[in-house]
């Protein structure tokens, strides 16, 4: 609107300007063209075909009406469209004098004394044709002046208005130069103030502002939208350090939930019991499987190790459960080569083949089996822990899955474990339960095909 509204202005002065002239140039123009078309030789043929006319000559056809009329009607076109008052005077002169000269032909044609007929010829037929043609050359000349001053005055008046359209243009340019200088410093200001806030994000200043005010609503949106992100980032961020301090607070209950008192108070009486009866190769190998099972227990302070590394782990726990419980309890691990350089939480499956003894085969009294095994399945791993003990009633397995994700006590290792999964992993990623009564009970392990906690 600013550049265009006034240009429209110029443009339409210009045009009606042009317009206005180019009609009456054309109007005068057409008078001109139209007054030429008069006989040149007015005077000369009327006067020689009514001198014919008057002596009676043998030449004679008669009164030249016709070219009284013909300049009758070239006048009365004229004056209909003449509108310069000297022209008009010089056409009006033209018309009336054609009617006098009309009249006086009439009246020779009635006269028939031959003296009286030549005597009307000179003083009246000869003076109207020489004042008819005079005024009509008085009429081109006008016209002609009028055409001349009209293309003079056109002239004039177009150049005062370019130099009214220059200045104009020079007026709207300074104004359009001002105007595009505020605008920009509207965009370019909040836009280097955008500029150092997210600098500043960069060096980790994330404390959120109040967004940068602009009068250009895009330039506002960016800025609401940084201070969005930022108040996000925060978020974010508290939710991950709180989450990591979650985990960290997992790991510790369970190692600290591993490191069961009773569990090694047990593990040493037995050791005990077999030096005492002379089984010193089986208390040397119970006490390589403690050792194994303390030392993959705190794997070096790490919170994430190899399923390799946690594979021996399971199976020195297994070792001293089975030397304690070799009436009741036979285990099988079979986990494939190609998965074991794969990586999962710390202490993932202790708890659920501790869950599978103690609730599970135990509680059954009689001998049973804890199957580990581990596959590929859409390119992600799982791991599933078998028992064939007690099993679970439809009731009691449904109040185990909701513990995974509760706050309760009750089922403390399975959610830790589930908890630490999807800490680490994903919500995608953790433990499925299935059970059956006086059948068994399956967990499965689902984690991702990953070597590294760098790639996550």
């Amino acid at each position: 609107m600013l550049v265009s509204l006034p240009l429209m202005i110029v443009i339409i002065v210009l045009a009606s300007v042009g317009i206005v002239y180019a009609f009456r140039y054309n109007a005068i123009l057409n008078n001109v063209t139209m007054a030429s078309d008069f006989n040149q030789n007015f005077k000369d043929d009327v006067d020689l075909k009514m001198y014919y006319y008057v002596i009676d000559s043998q030449y004679s056809v008669g009164l030249p009406l016709e070219e009284v009329q013909s300049a009758k009607r070239i006048a009365q076109k004229l004056n209909d469209t003449t509108t310069k008052k000297d022209s008009l005077r010089a056409i009006s002169s033209v018309l009336s004098l054609c009617h006098n000269l009309e009249e006086k032909m009439q009246q020779i044609a009635a006269t028939k004394e031959y003296d009286s007929r030549v005597d009307q010829l000179e003083k009246n037929i000869y003076i109207l044709t020489d004042l008819i043609q005079r005024f009509m050359y008085t009429y081109l000349y006008y016209e002609a002046a009028h055409l001349n001053s009209l293309q003079s005055d056109m002239v004039i008046n177009m150049i005062v208005l370019m130099v009214i359209v220059v200045f104009f243009s020079l007026v709207l340019l300074y104004f359009l130069l001002t105007s595009s200088k505020r605008l920009s410093r509207k965009i370019v200001d909040p836009i280097d103030m955008i500029c150092e806030r997210l600098e500043a994000i960069g060096k980790g200043s994330l404390l959120v502002r109040e967004p940068i005010q602009a009068d250009v609503e895009e330039v506002q949106l960016l800025s609401d939208g940084i201070e969005n992100m930022v108040e996000r980032l925060i978020w974010q961020i508290n939710k991950n350090t709180e989450q990591e301090k979650q985990r960290r607070r997992t790991e510790l209950a369970l190692l600290q939930a591993q490191i069961n008192p009773h569990f090694l108070y047990n593990t040493l009486d037995t050791i005990v019991w077999l030096i005492e009866s002379g089984e010193i190769s089986g208390a040397v190998k119970m006490v390589a499987s403690l050792s194994n099972y303390f030392r993959f227990s705190l794997s070096r302070g790490k919170s994430v190790i190899t399923l390799e590394e946690e594979e021996q782990h399971i199976r020195s726990y297994l070792e001293i459960q089975q030397m304690r419980y070799s009436d009741l309890m036979d285990y099988e691990i079979d986990i494939p080569d190609q998965l074991k350089k794969y990586i999962l939480p710390k202490l993932t499956l202790q708890p659920l083949v501790e869950n599978a003894l103690y609730h599970g085969i135990k509680n059954r009294r009689r001998k049973g089996l804890i199957r580990l095994t581990g596959r590929k399945e859409n390119e992600h791993i799982i791991l599933e822990v078998m028992d064939d003990g007690r099993g679970m009633s439809e009731e009691r397995l449904n109040e185990v899955r909701a513990s995974l994700n509760a706050g309760k006590t009750e089922g403390f290792g399975l959610r830790t474990v589930h908890q630490r999964i999807r800490i680490l992993f994903g919500g995608e990623y953790g433990l499925t339960l299935v059970s059956t009564p006086d059948v068994g009970t399956k967990i499965f392990v689902t984690i991702p095909m990953k070597t590294s906690d760098k790639e996550m």
